[in-house]
């Protein structure tokens, strides 16, 4: 079951078919089952930049699963001490970030994927149906995975070519504000020069039939649009944190107005 909800994605993907995804910076599996609840197309846990354990992503995987939206953990590293064990708690894939060149990303297909294609170690775990599903699993898995590349570095842009004809990469995320501090103006993702890397690295995906992707932090009609003007292909949907900050601020606001 794991590796057959990730199909639809992987196709999705490949075919740069439009996308959309659910985002997780806070740990508490209600947040996953609502976001769920709507049918992404998948459903992404920040573990880069959040306090979310391996014991905790366990539990969003399972309740993205249970909607049958497949799961994509973006590990706080490249270290196998964090991919294997969300792997083999049943996660579809991985979102790798900062992939900086060829090498980078072959190192992370050895991860995900099993001999011949990766060098993934078996073991037996929530992934393989506690050992019910291994044969399955083990079968179906380096066909179904999935892995997305995240660009966010002035040398992952000098190297997108060579990162993106790989077969076993599904697609590519900018990360823009790593990106806008790789080329020397942090935090400002509408300068030149981030326009400009954002077009190379969209107009590269496009040409090699990668499906390329970014998160929209105020999620609108108006933003969409301008997304897919841009080329993307698929979009990150905000995320728990941006939603609540924001409904925070616009309650602030509102309070406040009563009170002057």
């Amino acid at each position: 079951m794991l590796t057959s909800i990730s199909n639809n994605l992987k196709v999705k993907l490949n075919s740069r078919q439009l996308v959309f995804g659910s985002w997780v910076s806070f740990s508490h599996p209600s947040i996953t089952e609502i976001f769920a609840a709507q049918k992404f197309d998948f459903h992404a846990i920040d573990m880069e930049h959040t306090t979310i354990s391996l014991e905790q992503a366990q539990r969003i995987i399972a309740a993205s699963q249970f909607y049958s939206v497949p799961c994509l953990p973006r590990p706080v590293s490249h270290s196998n001490d964090y991919v294997k064990p969300l792997l083999d708690s049943g996660a579809n894939g991985i979102i790798a970030p900062l992939i900086h060149n060829e090498q980078d990303s072959q190192g992370i297909i050895d991860l995900i994927k099993f001999p011949p294609l990766g060098k993934r170690s078996f073991g037996v775990n929530r992934a393989h149906g506690y050992g019910s599903t291994f044969n399955s699993y083990l079968s179906d898995w380096n066909s179904s995975s999935i892995y997305i590349a995240q660009i966010e570095s002035l040398s992952g842009l000098k190297n997108i070519d060579s990162i993106i004809k790989n077969p076993d990469l599904d697609g590519v995320m900018i990360g823009p504000y790593d990106m806008s501090g790789s080329l020397g103006v942090p935090g400002q993702i509408s300068h030149p020069k981030m326009i400009d890397a954002e077009k190379e690295i969209i107009d590269a995906c496009k040409s090699s039939n990668k499906s390329c992707g970014t998160q929209i932090a105020e999620f609108s009609p108006e933003n969409i649009e301008i997304a897919l003007e841009k080329g993307y292909t698929f979009i990150i949907a905000s995320s728990d944190l941006f939603v609540l900050n924001s409904w925070a601020e616009r309650a602030g606001q509102l309070m406040n107005s009563y009170r002057s």
